[in-house]
C-alpha cells in the first residue's frame, strides 16, 4: 500500500463543502475504482496473512490489505513474546464490519484452524510431529502440537513400561498422530510407534542369529510372580522363576529388580511364536556337584527350613541343595502330626542323612535319629514291667479301644473292655476324648514288636467279687431307669453299675409302666459274675407268689408221675384222702433215697 502510485491530487477542487465535494460523479467513480484496486479480496471465515503495523501492551494492530485495519488482543500472542512491527502472522476473519464498521479478526482461531489442518495432514501422510510435553495426567501425558493439546498414553511413551511420567514434563518429544476424534476434538499421539520401527530391524537380526546356549545381556523389563521378562534389545524373553537360581526363590523380586542388567542363556525359542526361554542359574555350576565327597547315609548335616508341606519339610543345606524331612522322621511317636508342630520356615537345625542319590540329586533326612529310640533304652523292661502304673495322653480313638502315649515314641493300647469294671462302654469316645490324661496298668509288654497292652480298670480291684454277695438273687435294690429299647431296659444300680430289665418287668402295681428317669425298687432275678450281668424286675416286688416253694414244687412234680389207683383218684377231693396220699409219697421218696445210699455204699 505504501508503494502504490496514485494520480496527482488537485487541491483546487476542494471546496468548503468538504473533501470530494468538487468532483463529478464520473471522477468519483474513477477514484473509487482506483481505491478499490488497492484492497485484497477477503471472505469471512478465511485465514489470511496479516502485517503487524502497531504493538502496544494491550493490543496489536494488523493490516490485512482491507479498507480498515484490525485490532487483536495482545494475549493472543503469548507464544510470540518478541513480536514487533513488520512481522507477519495469520489471522481468522470473523467479520468484515461489525456494528461500528470495524474489521473483526482473531489470531487464536486462525491458529486452531491451521493446527487442525496440519494435524489431519500429519495423520494422513504419517509424518513425524515435534511435541512439547506440558503436563502429566491420569494414564499418560498432555502434549502440545501446533498449539493443540493432544493425549500421549503411558503405554505409547516407550516400548518398556514407564513408572515415572514426571521426568518427561517440559521436554520435547517426536510423536506420530494415531487417532483424531472430531466429535470431542481429541487427538491421540504415540512415541512408541517410532521406537518400534527402529527396533523391528534389531528384532529380526536377533531372531535370525539366535541359538540355544547363546549367552546374551538384557535388561529386566517386567517382574511377575511366575518370572521375569528380559528386554534383549528389541525382543523380549521370559526368565522363569525356577531358572533364576539353583536355590529356592519364592518371588523373583527377591533376586532381581526392574532395570537390572543381567546375563542370561538361551534355553529354547520358537521362531513362529517368537517366544524365548531364558535361564540365569545355568550360567553357574550346579551346587550338587560341589557337595563334600564324604557325604553319605548317616552323615550329620545342618541347614535352614525353606518350605513346609503337609507331608514334611525341606531343609536347605546350601542354595540348590535340599533334603526332605518326612513327618514320620521328625519324632519317634507313632502318631503323625502336622510338620508345623515341629518346625517353622527359617529354623536352622541339624539332621541325619537317611537316603542319598547324587545322580538324581535327591536326599531324605531325619531329625528323630538325633535322639535315642525310646524302645531301645536299657531301662525299658523295668520301667514298663507288667503291673506297673503309668499316666499317659489319649492320642487316638478306634472302635476297639484307644492309643495312649506314655512318652514320646512309647504308645500303648487300652482295649475298650479294659476301661471300666462296671460300665458297658460301646466306644472309647463315650469314656474319654483325645488329649485327656488316663491312668493305666501294664498288662503286656512286647519289645520286639513295640507293643504295650494297657488297662485302666485294673487301677482298681475287680468289684464284682463283692457285688456277688451284694446283689444276690431275690435281693431288692433301689435303681433308676436310664434308657429303654424295644426289648430291654437299662438301670443304674448302687455303686455305679448297670442292670437290665425285660420290658414286662417295669410294669407298676397301679397298671402303669415305669419311664426313663424314675427310681423304683427292683428285685434281682439273675446274677452272672463272669459276664458281669445282673437281671432285675420291678414287677416281682409287688406281684403275689404264683409258684410253690422249690421243694414243694419238686415233690408235686414227682407226685404227678405216680400212677394212682382208680379208687384213690375219686377221693382226691376229700381232704383226708389228700393227706394220706401226701404221706404215701413222702414215704416212697424216703425209701428211694435210702436205697440209693445203700447202693452207693456197696459200690465203695
Amino acid at each position: 500500500m505504501a508503494n502504490q502510485q496514485f494520480p496527482a491530487f488537485d487541491w483546487d477542487k476542494v471546496t468548503k463543502k468538504g473533501i470530494g465535494g468538487g468532483y463529478s460523479a464520473t471522477e468519483k467513480a474513477e477514484l473509487e475504482k482506483l481505491y478499490g484496486e488497492t484492497f485484497s479480496p477477503i471472505e469471512e471465515k478465511d485465514v489470511v496473512e496479516a502485517l503487524v503495523v502497531g504493538v502496544t501492551d494491550r493490543e496489536v494492530l494488523l493490516n490485512i490489505g482491507f479498507k480498515s485495519d484490525g485490532i487483536v488482543s495482545r494475549s493472543e500472542f503469548r507464544d510470540l513474546p518478541d513480536l514487533k512491527v513488520g512481522d507477519k502472522v495469520e489471522v481468522f476473519i470473523e467479520k468484515q464490519e461489525d456494528a461500528l464498521g470495524q474489521l473483526v479478526i482473531s489470531r487464536k482461531k486462525a491458529r486452531i484452524l491451521t493446527a487442525w489442518s496440519k494435524i489431519e495432514k500429519a495423520l494422513e501422510t504419517d509424518i513425524i510431529v515435534d511435541a512439547l510435553i506440558k503436563r502429566r495426567t491420569k494414564g499418560g501425558l498432555i502434549v502440545d502440537i501446533y498449539g493443540i493439546e493432544a493425549f500421549l498414553p503411558g503405554s505409547q511413551i516407550d516400548v518398556k513400561p514407564i513408572r515415572d511420567f514426571d521426568v518427561f514434563v517440559g521436554k520435547r518429544m517426536e510423536v506420530k498422530v494415531v487417532k483424531i476424534n472430531h466429535t470431542n476434538d481429541n487427538v491421540v499421539v504415540s512415541h512408541k510407534v517410532l521406537i518400534e520401527k527402529d527396533l523391528e530391524s534389531q528384532r529380526q537380526q536377533i531372531l535370525t542369529n539366535l541359538e540355544k546356549g547363546q549367552v546374551l545381556e538384557g535388561v529386566v523389563k517386567n517382574i511377575t510372580n511366575f518370572g521375569v521378562f528380559i528386554d534383549l534389545g528389541g525382543v523380549d524373553g521370559l526368565l522363569h522363576i525356577t531358572d533364576i537360581s539353583w536355590g529356592r526363590v519364592n518371588h523373583p523380586n527377591e533376586v532381581l529388580n526392574l532395570d537390572d542388567k543381567i546375563k542370561v542363556v538361551v534355553l529354547d525359542f520358537d521362531d513362529e511364536k517368537k517366544r524365548i526361554s531364558l535361564g540365569m542359574k545355568q550360567l553357574e555350576a550346579h551346587p550338587w556337584d560341589s557337595l563334600a565327597q564324604n557325604l553319605e547315609v548317616g552323615s550329620k548335616v545342618s541347614g535352614k527350613i525353606v518350605n513346609i508341606a503337609d507331608y514334611g519339610a525341606f531343609l536347605e543345606l546350601k542354595p540348590g541343595v535340599e533334603g526332605l524331612i518326612h513327618v514320620s522322621e521328625m519324632s519317634w511317636s507313632q502318631h503323625l502330626r502336622n510338620p508345623s508342630d515341629f518346625l517353622q520356615i527359617g529354623d536352622e537345625i541339624s539332621a541325619v542323612v537317611l537316603t542319598l542319590d547324587k545322580e538324581e540329586r535327591k536326599m531324605s533326612l531325619g531329625i528323630k535319629q538325633l535322639t535315642e529310640d525310646p524302645w531301645t533304652k536299657q531301662d525299658l523292661l523295668a520301667k514298663y514291667a507288667i503291673g506297673t502304673k503309668h499316666t499317659g495322653t489319649v492320642r487316638n480313638l478306634t472302635n476297639f479301644g484307644l492309643f495312649l502315649e506314655l512318652e514320646e515314641g512309647i504308645d500303648g493300647l487300652v482295649h475298650v473292655s479294659d476301661l471300666s469294671w462296671t460300665k458297658k462302654i460301646k466306644h472309647p469316645s463315650d469314656f474319654v476324648k483325645i488329649g485327656d490324661t488316663l491312668e493305666v496298668v501294664v498288662l503286656e509288654l512286647d519289645v520286639e514288636n513295640r507293643r504295650l497292652a494297657l488297662s485302666h480298670k485294673h487301677i482298681e480291684e475287680n468289684p464284682w467279687d463283692t457285688f456277688e454277695s451284694v446283689f444276690e438273687v431275690g435281693s431288692v435294690h433301689d435303681a433308676s431307669i436310664i434308657s429303654k429299647s424295644d426289648k430291654t431296659v437299662v438301670l443304674e444300680l448302687p455303686y455305679g453299675i448297670e442292670g437290665t430289665v425285660a420290658l414286662k418287668g417295669i410294669n407298676k402295681e397301679d397298671g402303669t409302666v415305669a419311664e426313663v428317669g424314675e427310681k423304683l425298687k427292683f428285685e434281682v432275678i439273675e446274677f452272672n459274675k463272669d459276664e458281669k450281668k445282673i437281671v432285675l424286675s420291678h414287677s416281682k416286688t409287688w406281684e403275689a407268689p404264683s409258684e410253690e416253694p422249690a421243694e414243694k414244687k419238686k415233690s408235686s412234680a414227682k407226685a404227678d408221675k405216680v400212677k394212682l389207683p382208680e379208687a384213690e383218684k375219686s377221693t382226691l377231693g376229700d381232704i383226708s384222702a389228700l393227706a394220706a396220699l401226701k404221706d404215701q409219697l413222702v414215704n416212697e421218696e424216703a425209701a428211694s433215697k435210702k436205697k440209693a445210699t445203700k447202693k452207693k455204699s456197696d459200690e465203695e
